[in-house]
């Protein structure tokens, strides 16, 4: 059964930095484009970065300049370091693996930026 599993979440202040991992089992990790993914209370779920099986990244236009996404295909896992942080940022973040029909979700991390 395919595993992915957040961590690195929680509370930081404004401006400051997070940074999140998703380590995943049970799947040719190489593969697959990793994402990851954000819902704010009251809102729909909208992506944030991805990175594909060949390094090619996109990013959420809010995000833009100030997160990062990178992966490590030795470890099976995908990164997001998230730094000058404000409170719209607060969000439980997913991650996702996609590939053709397959497509993976973890449970989430918390992220809450607040002072």
């Amino acid at each position: 059964q395919v595993q992915l599993v957040e961590s690195g979440g929680g509370l930081v202040q404004p401006g400051g930095s997070l940074r999140l991992s998703c380590a995943a089992s049970r799947i040719t990790f190489t593969i697959y484009t990793m994402g990851w993914y954000r819902q704010a209370p009251g809102k729909q779920r909208e992506l944030v970065a991805a990175i594909t099986s060949g390094g090619s990244t996109n990013y959420a236009d809010s995000v833009k300049g100030r997160f990062t996404i990178f992966r490590d295909n030795v470890k099976n896992t995908v990164y997001l370091q998230m730094n000058s942080l404000k409170p719209e940022d607060t969000a439980v973040y997913y991650c996702n693996a996609r590939y053709s029909h397959l497509d993976y979700w973890g449970k989430g991390t918390l992220v809450t930026v607040s002072s």
